[in-house]
């Protein structure tokens, strides 16, 4: 026998539907996620103060939820910014520029790198950290300016952020809002970040290659010498805060840095840690260096910068994840959190509103693996129209979850299609406000940056849509 629906699971339902409308007019949906709260704390107590109430506990349970995520990223950009004003970004980055030597070397070298950079330091401050240093080095080359941004966007934005495999930021909201261990999603997603990896960069430097020897190549520069001074733009704002060090400080330094987080890294294969246990490992390992960098450089003022530089660090994390909040908020109610904020008052029966709406699917609607994956991708793919990237993911996970739970199984492939999706969408590769970081170092156009790259991540969908088809 199915799932008893009542008007909690049909008003839930409502709002999905209602942000899936306002994320494909690219409408901001904190507002009707509010709104999605107070109507089912209202349908659940039946008071005004148990409503209102719950949208306050909702964001609670919301932050504590989030918080392991918003802190790594936080500290990670703290340490970034200190590594950055003692240059010793740029002593960890320049033994790699004696090798590329030709424009397809310098795409493959400067993609790489970025994946890499960010798979521990997330996109946005792994574009401070090895932009600068790189750039000039491939444009001297001939790759064009726009050529090194795709090359960044891709591979750090794209490959680096939808896997996520080292921070675990992204695994741990769809994987919560789809109600699974973390590494059930981490390991359903590595076929298809290959995949999806491989098919978008082949496809753009191709592109890319036959544009160039065509001549219909366009730069893209946002002005003649824009890239330069691009660079020069972001020296700048640095310069007031550059801090000098000594050549053997920073040589040490750079060779150190890396070999700290490859011990962390080789120390939660050893120890088995996953979730929450290795961003502690990461969170702790950064904090670490923060601390000993910042003393050695700032030496005499050395204690209050590494309260300045993990304040800067808190401000950019919650300043990314500010509008993430409501919306896990009311996602979140899909699942657990229903039953913690608003008491038992759910079908005795009942599993969680996404779980019983799952049930209710599977005895109306005959679906199969084609028609889920199809599904989470293209939710995946309209959730990150709002050019986040993670605002919408939790989305994807509670509708994979019922999909999963509809069908008997690959609720953990599902889960991670639709994290793909999202955030090779809305992460940084195809939304040109989030374009924003990559082409202001390369002095592009964002808008020009967007539209190289649509067709490749375009491409990589449909094919990984069909990956994600078989592996179910």
């Amino acid at each position: 026998m199915g799932i008893e629906l009542t008007a909690i699971h049909y008003v839930y339902l409502a709002f999905i539907v209602f942000i899936m409308v306002l994320l494909i007019k690219r409408r901001d949906t904190t507002m009707i996620c509010v709104a999605g709260i107070f109507a089912l704390g209202l349908l659940a107590t039946e008071t005004l103060s148990g409503s209102v109430s719950g949208i306050f506990n909702s964001f609670i349970y919301a932050t504590k939820e989030l918080m392991g995520t918003i802190m790594i990223i936080s500290i990670i950009v703290a340490m970034s910014r200190v590594l950055i004003r003692t240059g010793i970004n740029e002593t960890m980055v320049a033994p790699l520029t004696r090798f590329i030597r030709t424009p397809g070397v310098a795409y493959w070298g400067i993609g790489i790198i970025m994946m890499v950079t960010s798979f521990f330091f997330w996109p946005s401050p792994a574009v401070a950290l090895i932009g600068a240093v790189l750039l000039p080095v491939a444009i001297r080359v001939g790759l064009p300016a726009l050529g090194a941004a795709v090359a960044m966007n891709l591979f750090g934005h794209g490959i680096a952020l939808s896997g996520d495999y080292i921070i675990q930021g992204a695994p741990k909201l769809t994987a919560d809002a789809a109600g699974i261990p973390v590494g059930s999603v981490m390991t359903a997603s590595v076929p298809l970040v290959i995949v999806m990896g491989l098919v978008s960069t082949v496809t753009a430097f191709w592109m890319m290659r036959r544009d160039m020897q065509k001549g219909t190549w366009r730069s893209g520069l946002v002005s003649p010498g824009s890239a330069a001074g691009a660079l020069g733009e972001d020296r700048t704002l640095e310069k007031g805060d550059r801090v000098v060090i000594s050549p053997r400080a920073k040589r040490w330094l750079a060779v150190l840095i890396p070999l700290l987080f490859a011990a962390a890294v080789v120390a939660m294969l050893l120890l088995k840690l996953q979730g929450g246990d290795a961003t502690a490992l990461v969170g702790g390992t950064a904090v670490l260096i923060l601390i000993a960098v910042t003393l050695l450089a700032h030496r005499q003022r050395g204690l209050e910068k590494v309260t300045s530089y993990l304040i800067e660090g808190l401000v950019f994390g919650f300043k990314v994840f500010g509008p993430v909040i409501p919306i896990a908020a009311f996602f979140y109610l899909g699942d657990a959190a229903f039953t913690e904020l608003f008491g038992k008052v759910l079908p005795a029966a009942s599993h969680g509103i996404v779980n019983d709406l799952g049930v209710a699917l599977a005895g109306v609607v005959p679906l199969n693996g084609a028609v889920g994956a199809v599904t989470l991708a293209v939710t995946g793919a309209i959730t990150g129209l709002d050019g986040s990237g993670f605002s919408g993911i939790s989305l994807a996970g509670s509708i994979a979850q019922l999909f999963g739970t509809a069908i008997g199984s690959g609720t953990a492939t599902l889960t991670a299609l639709g994290q793909v999706a999202a955030i090779w969408v809305g992460g940084g590769t195809l939304i040109p406000w989030a374009l924003i970081p990559a082409a202001a170092i390369c002095g592009v156009s964002p808008f020009e940056l967007a539209r190289r790259n649509l067709k490749p991540v375009l491409i990589g969908l449909a094919v990984t849509t069909v990956v994600a088809m078989f592996l179910m």
